[in-house]
């Protein structure tokens, strides 16, 4: 159903990929001299905010919303990936790079709230799982 728990974790995944479209990370990705770089981040991060955001709506199959959760939480891990790669082009993580690291943050809010809204609905499935099994 759409008012569970984890539909709250998804909309914040959803919404933690698109602030972090207005972020120095994004902005820093963006005037890289390559720039397969500033795409690559633009896409994952579209990617996984999208299937954040359609998830929500497959609760009536929660198998398929498990493999769709999955498949953002790659997407996230290789949009955390494009950033970290960004941050030690930078120079790594220093005080004078505050502000990309705190961007860098927003994406792994965004894998965390994923991968708390994938438990939930593991959970949910397993309860539904035993209640079958009594009846």
């Amino acid at each position: 159903m759409i008012q569970r728990i984890q539909t709250v974790y998804l909309i914040l995944a959803g919404l933690f990929n698109l602030v972090a479209f207005f972020t120095p990370i994004y902005s820093r990705a963006v005037a890289d001299p390559s720039p397969w770089i500033g795409k690559g981040l633009a896409i994952t991060m579209t990617i996984a905010m999208l299937l954040s955001f359609i998830t929500i709506f497959l609760y009536t199959n929660r198998e398929r919303q498990i493999f769709w959760v999955k498949m953002a939480t790659c997407s996230q891990l290789v949009a955390i990936g494009f950033a970290a790669g960004i941050l030690f082009t930078l120079g790594g993580f220093g005080s004078f790079l505050i502000d990309e690291t705190m961007s860098t943050l927003l994406l792994i809010f965004a894998l965390l709230a994923q991968w708390q809204a994938g438990r939930n609905i593991r959970k949910d499935q397993e309860l539904v799982n035993s209640m079958d099994r009594i009846r």
